[in-house]
């Protein structure tokens, strides 16, 4: 059993990478597990922030890095929340407040569409100067009120293109077969494949 690290704490986020590599006996652990402090995002992009939280994690743990940096891009707010999507209504924020504050500031617009971004990074160890990046959307656009209850973030609110459900009301493989997250991981197993990490 091969043994990774998620920089991250988020369950929600950890469950999809566990189903997502169930098959190829690698286990992803929380780097909570591990007692690594959250490090502070200060990079501009998606890319830098993953870079940031995957050689963090690396260096504290001695294990390979996975690090996801998503957010969700809103064209009628000129991208935001971005990179600022999991503190949109203020560090701590739960995701409550967050789509809440998204919903306020869209009810006037008419114009909703929005994507979820994913970007992985996996680095080997905290001096990989080659780490593999992994981008992936989801098509979308905001609804006017939250419904369903399975996932997190933004996903009440998300519907995706050409489809009437939230995400919150996908069921998680008919999600991860399409969402911005299932289609980095599957670009990711590829390059792992490819380089003879699994």
């Amino acid at each position: 059993m091969k043994k990774m690290v998620l920089a991250s704490g988020n369950k929600g986020k950890l469950k999809e990478f566990n189903e997502m590599f169930a098959s190829f006996d690698v286990e992803v652990v929380a780097q909570s597990e591990f007692q690594v402090p959250d490090v502070e995002e200060t990079g501009t992009t998606f890319v830098e922030n993953a870079i940031i939280k995957a050689r963090h994690a690396a260096a504290i743990t001695g294990l390979p890095a996975i690090a996801d940096d998503s957010g969700l891009e809103v064209d009628a707010l000129e991208g935001a929340p971005g990179i600022y999507s999991a503190r949109y209504a203020g560090v701590g924020a739960k995701d409550t407040d967050n789509w809440q504050k998204l919903l306020g500031a869209l009810e006037q617009e008419t114009e909703r569409r929005a994507r979820f971004q994913c970007v992985l990074v996996f680095m080997r160890h905290a001096k990989d100067p080659t780490p593999i990046i992994c981008q992936a959307a989801w098509e979308g656009r905001i609804g006017f009120e939250a419904k369903g209850d399975n996932g997190h973030g933004y996903d009440p609110i998300f519907i995706a293109e050409g489809g009437q459900l939230t995400a919150a009301e996908m069921s998680s493989e008919a999600k991860n077969a399409v969402s911005h997250r299932g289609k980095a991981l599957a670009l990711l197993l590829a390059e792992f494949k490819a380089k003879g990490i699994i």
